[in-house]
């Protein structure tokens, strides 16, 4: 009996679907259960030694930056798509602090998500579960960075709010933010004022939303 053989790839069809490759900012749906679980990009791992970043206008990761001191990542770290850090999310830090001045950093909400798991790479979408932020403010920019568990990872799947995160892993992620981007004879006018729980995550989170939903109608109405 004479072997099926596999039909041949479309080749038009092959060009199309890496031509229209989903951008990881504005092709990538968050998710129906938003915000309490996300489904996030993540650019870099704990392993890599120099920093990635999503080309915004490609949607491909390159390289930002090397990594010129220890400066260890201490969980995966990426970003949630079609959100955007304006008027929103910087109201809500400048609303807090009395800080007219505070305005977003134009960037999507980076997200660290905790894992017992070794991931060997970035460029990859996972689905986390907030549980708090940091509340960061690197010179007169909102910068948070929300805390975030891999969903059904066997160690940190019980955690529901910051409070249930030790000390430890929470001081660690603190001082990598704070530090990363030291240079020898500088001082950044960094700083994180709040450590916030679950319920401000969703506030920063959902701000993210809409200020995302006002830049793309923004776009829209330029052109």
């Amino acid at each position: 009996m004479k072997e099926k053989q596999d039909k041949p790839l479309n080749p038009i069809g092959k060009l199309l679907g890496l031509r229209y490759r989903s951008h990881p900012w504005h092709g990538i749906d968050i998710g129906p259960e938003a915000p309490s679980v996300l489904r996030c990009f993540v650019e870099m791992v704990p392993t890599d030694t120099v920093k990635y970043e999503v080309d915004k206008e490609s949607g491909y990761l390159f390289i930002d930056r090397p990594q010129k001191y220890s400066s260890i990542l201490p969980a995966m770290y990426g970003f949630i798509p079609q959100t955007y850090s304006d008027y929103q999310v910087g109201g809500i830090s400048a609303n807090l602090l009395d800080r007219p001045d505070i305005v977003g950093d134009n960037d999507p909400i980076d997200i660290c998500i905790l894992t017992e798991k070794e991931v060997a790479h970035g460029d990859i979408l996972v689905n986390a579960r907030p549980i708090g932020g940091f509340r960061m403010i690197d010179g007169n920019e909102a910068d948070d960075k929300i805390i975030a568990v891999l969903q059904g990872d066997a160690v940190y799947q019980g955690y529901r709010d910051i409070s249930d995160c030790p000390k430890p892993v929470i001081d660690r992620l603190r001082h990598y933010f704070l530090t990363y981007k030291d240079m020898p004879g500088e001082k950044r006018d960094c700083e994180i004022t709040h450590v916030y729980g679950v319920e401000e995550a969703y506030n920063v989170i959902n701000a993210g939303r809409e200020d995302y939903q006002n830049f793309v109608k923004r776009l829209l109405f330029e052109k």
